[in-house]
């Protein structure tokens, strides 16, 4: 479990992060959120091998995880031969979580390369405007 802010992801500046992900286990980055209109996005790569992924949201840590929303669903990624980027859209403040999961894979550890990126809208004021 790697807790992050969106201050933090700010911060991350253009580096790659790394998880080690061990056979027959799972990681999760959970991202909590209180600013409504953010964009939230990923582009991630694995090696050796595939990964699952997911990303869910929960409104309070307190939230039951059966009734937690599943905004993208588990999905199997060739991210060993290509790279793949995705992103959500902030609704609700709360816990945005992205999973990588290796439960699948019996014996094959997995090291999952990573970059998240938050954007703010753009809010147009009219200001330029003679």
């Amino acid at each position: 479990k790697l807790p992050l802010t969106v201050e933090e992801i700010l911060n991350f500046g253009e580096s790659n992060r790394e998880l080690f992900i061990k056979s027959s286990t799972y990681s999760i980055i959970p991202i909590t959120v209180t600013e409504l209109g953010l964009t939230i996005s990923w582009i991630f790569s694995s090696d050796p091998k595939s990964i699952s992924f997911s990303v869910v949201y929960q409104e309070s840590e307190d939230t039951p995880l059966d009734q937690c929303k599943v905004l993208i669903p588990m999905t199997r990624c060739n991210s060993h031969k290509e790279t793949i980027r995705g992103q959500v859209k902030v609704r609700n403040s709360g816990i945005y979580t992205l999973i990588f999961d290796n439960t699948f894979s019996r014996f094959i550890s997995k090291r999952v390369f990573y970059h998240l990126a938050v954007e703010r809208p753009i809010i147009y004021d009219g200001s330029d405007f003679p």
